[in-house]
């Protein structure tokens, strides 16, 4: 159980790592303008500070997951589930905020806390 979780806290870091690299280091190009429904390069260059900022909290998210998996991995078993689970409901409850604050955003939500949902089911059963 704990190795299928971990493998989940690696695919939602890996979906996290590519949202970093979107926000934060190609917020202005307009394949990620498109995907983030960004209407106009002057509204990507005023919330790029924004999106910047936001690239770098999913990519931390992203690095705790990876961390707690190396550290379950490595035989720190208290260490790696609390750092992986910390990371996976993270990453969870982020997806349920955009849920909540737009419910037109259910299918990037479902991607964004998919994994990590999984993650933290397995890490229960496992635990």
């Amino acid at each position: 159980m704990l190795i299928t979780a971990a493998v989940f806290a690696v695919i939602a870091a890996a979906v996290h790592l590519y949202i970093f690299i979107l926000e934060s280091l190609r917020w202005t190009a307009p394949a990620t303008m498109a995907i983030f429904k960004v209407s106009s390069p002057q509204e990507a260059a005023y919330t790029q500070a924004l999106a910047y900022n936001q690239g770098f909290y999913n990519l931390f998210l992203a690095v705790g997951a990876v961390l707690g998996v190396v550290l379950l991995g490595a035989g720190s078993r208290v260490a790696g589930l609390t750092l992986m689970s910390f990371a996976s409901a993270s990453m969870f409850l982020a997806a349920l905020v955009l849920i909540f604050s737009n419910p037109k955003m259910i299918r990037p939500a479902f991607i964004q806390g998919g994994p990590a949902a999984v993650c933290l089911a397995f890490t229960l059963l496992g635990a």
